[in-house]
């Protein structure tokens, strides 16, 4: 072990939290654009013998990562969710992993309702339009969408983002309705102080009834698939599906298919499943006119960029000195 600690970082994040650290370690940063491969990160933390790793999404941590240094000590990753972490392999080598919950929440919600305007309004559609030069006069049923307001608005899964998403739907005096695992009463009364009424019923109703509907449940064995073909089938030819969630919650053929034979309207997608996905797939044979894809940029706002990096440099910080992470997905997971 180095007199001074090492931690590995596999991307750059934020120059705050990367300044916290340098303040008391020596960081070492993969500087390309795509993320390194498990090898390469396996290698540089035997070479480092790091006692802190910073990670991201994209990078898969399991037994043969946290086994790398021997003196490894925390993980920490540069994100809400941990399911690309081994928690069980972690805990049992007594190496602390740290998150960044809570702090992306009303940030997605804004991108959820950015996604549902652009498709409602085709916003993306009308640029493309615009920049063909095709526009050449104002028409009466050019580009027409749904109304927004006083349409229904259909939360699958009523968690802190879901609820976030919700509370926006004040300002377009929608109808809301949510489905999830148990109805949430706590949650309706948080709703009900901006407003908002939220009516809790079956998800297969909530599909079937719902013009817009938003994704926003973790991804779990229950969850993966949790849009395929049934579920497309149930929902309005008018309407529309929004997911900021995770890609693999929609079964991704199924969601093709049903924007080919107009089971749906449209769908605007900030997660895929693959991620990221390739300019070749056939779902973009659907964009602009049904399809609007953004790259994961769901927490993508300069403030909550910069928040994540000071959480991700706390926890380290934390895990390296023996403390108590601040946010731990260990404890958050019921293992430590």
């Amino acid at each position: 072990m180095t007199e001074i600690p090492t931690v590995y970082v596999t991307r750059s994040i934020p120059e705050i939290g990367l300044k916290r650290l340098r303040e008391r370690y020596e960081v070492v940063i993969w500087e390309e654009k795509l993320p390194p491969t498990k090898d390469h990160i396996v290698s540089r933390l035997a070479e480092l013998d790091a006692e802190g790793l910073v990670c991201l999404l994209s990078d898969q941590v399991d037994a043969e990562v946290l086994d790398a240094s021997p003196d490894l000590s925390v993980v920490s990753t540069f994100s809400v969710g941990y399911d690309h972490i081994d928690l069980d392999a972690a805990a049992e080598r007594g190496i602390a992993v740290g998150h960044t919950p809570g702090v992306l929440t009303e940030t997605t919600a804004d991108l959820a309702w950015a996604l549902l305007m652009t498709c409602a309004r085709r916003t993306v559609e009308g640029h493309a339009y615009v920049a063909a030069d095709e526009w050449e006069t104002w028409g009466p049923t050019l580009l027409t969408g749904p109304d927004v307001h006083g349409a229904t608005l259909g939360i699958v899964g009523l968690g802190n983002i879901g609820t976030a998403t919700a509370k926006r739907a004040a300002g377009f005096e929608m109808e809301v309705r949510y489905s999830g695992r148990s109805r949430k009463p706590e949650r309706e009364d948080e709703l009900a102080e901006v407003g908002v009424e939220a009516t809790y019923v079956e998800r297969d109703e909530l599909l079937a009834e719902c013009d817009f509907v938003s994704l926003h449940v973790p991804l779990t064995g229950a969850t993966a698939g949790l849009i395929g073909e049934s579920e497309l089938e149930l929902m309005s030819e008018d309407a529309i599906l929004i997911n900021t969630s995770r890609g693999e919650v929609i079964d991704t053929d199924a969601l093709d298919a049903a924007l080919a034979t107009g089971e749906i309207a449209r769908a605007g997608l900030d997660v895929t499943d693959p991620e990221p996905l390739p300019s070749d797939h056939p779902l973009f044979r659907h964009a602009p006119e049904r399809l609007v894809v953004t790259p994961h940029i769901g927490s993508a706002s300069i403030g909550t960029r910069n928040q994540m990096a000071e959480m991700v440099a706390a926890c380290t910080e934390a895990g390296i000195e023996g403390e108590s992470l601040p946010h731990s997905a260990l404890r958050d997971a019921g293992l430590e």
